[in-house]
């Protein structure tokens, strides 16, 4: 396993204070690579990271006290100040809203590609779910398995520093998948639940519909995209812009999505003006439903032949960097994942899976204790 991969149990402080301690290189290196990102991209200097995290602090207290307990011991164990473990769990709301705000000069949010198969489509008669999440290369991660009282067990992958996880399977079946997804009006200074605490949620419920709910309760300061997906064969992608929401449903047993609205005038959303994150993201898209629907029954190696093509240059769905453009707007796929919600297994790589081998883990023996 290259990854570090962790098994954490207890509270949310004790589940914080165990990640912040065994991850404590990944987090300070992680601290480094958002703050520097933060000016380069958004134009977000140290001081107003910083404002905005003390901000979000209160909202996420106020919203989830255990989400905020776990950033508490993240800090506490990892001697960072407990305002920049916040700016990294809010990240999503820095950076989306800089995408947004000045996306004629950047790519925008584009690059991740998730999939869902229904039973009836794959060779196993399983229901899988996955995606290459595409992002900074620098950026560190994680697994956690985590086993918190009251709540199903998880497995996930997230960024060090970041507490929970984001994509990832609980003990229910339960499965996400997600996407960066924007409108104009994505905006930080909403101060609403944030994007990563909306993951935690979800993974924290036992039925697909509890699950929607996190996603419809309150509306976003920033847009994203939810691909939720539970055993024996139900799932539903769920893109959330702002103030409204748009749930996708099967196509002939197979759900995708990438980086783009897939109509955002019958939602009554605007994308903002970059015209390359909608035309590379469409391609990505109709890429990978092609390469899936053309395999099926879709077996395990399918799917990772799927997630290593290349055949949408220059965006393609194993991303890699372009060494030719400015460092702040160079990406890759930072992981790749498969989940198997039936047997409640997981294929995750460390970087571009046409590079680095899949490595599997299951839910109830994923890691040692820390």
């Amino acid at each position: 396993m290259t990854f570090p991969a962790l098994r954490l149990s207890g509270s949310p402080y004790d589940q914080g204070l165990a990640h912040g301690a065994a991850l404590r290189d990944r987090i300070e290196h992680n601290r480094d690579v958002y703050f520097d990102r933060f000016w380069r991209e958004g134009g977000v200097a140290r001081e107003e990271v910083l404002r905005r995290a003390a901000l979000y602090q209160g909202v996420i207290a106020r919203e989830n006290p255990d989400y905020a307990a776990g950033m508490s011991g993240i800090a506490a164990a990892s001697g960072l100040p407990e305002l920049e473990i916040v700016a990294l769990n809010v990240r999503y709301e820095i950076l989306y809203d800089a995408f947004v705000v000045r996306t004629q000069e950047l790519y925008g949010a584009d690059g991740c590609t998730a999939f869902a198969l229904a039973p009836q489509a794959t060779a196993s008669g399983h229901l899988l779910l996955g995606q290459n999440w595409d992002w900074i290369p620098e950026v560190k991660g994680a697994v956690v398995e985590s086993t918190t009282p009251g709540y199903p067990q998880t497995l996930a992958f997230t960024e060090a520093g970041i507490f929970g996880g984001k994509i990832g399977l609980n003990s229910a079946g339960l499965g996400l998948a997600i996407n960066g997804i924007t409108t104009v009006d994505d905006d930080w200074a909403r101060l609403l639940k944030p994007f990563h605490v909306r993951c935690y949620e979800i993974l924290q419920q036992t039925s697909i519909a509890a699950a929607q709910a996190v996603l419809g309760r309150s509306e976003r300061a920033c847009s994203g995209n939810f691909l939720l997906a539970q055993r024996p064969d139900q799932a539903v992608n769920v893109e959330a812009a702002p103030t409204v929401t748009n749930e996708l449903g099967w196509q002939d047993g197979c759900i995708v999505h990438a980086n783009h609205f897939v109509d955002p005038d019958a939602l009554g959303v605007v994308e903002p003006p970059d015209p390359d994150v909608r035309r590379y993201s469409c391609r990505r898209h109709d890429r990978l439903e092609g390469l899936l629907r053309a395999a099926a029954p879709v077996r395990l190696s399918d799917i990772q032949t799927a997630l290593r093509d290349h055949g949408t240059v220059p965006r393609t769905i194993c991303r890699h960097e372009d060494l030719q453009a400015p460092i702040d707007e160079q990406y890759r796929t930072v992981t790749s994942v498969i989940m198997d919600l039936e047997t409640l297994q997981m294929w995750i790589s460390d970087g571009p899976p046409c590079t680095y081998d899949y490595d599997m883990l299951s839910l109830q023996a994923s890691a040692p204790p820390v």
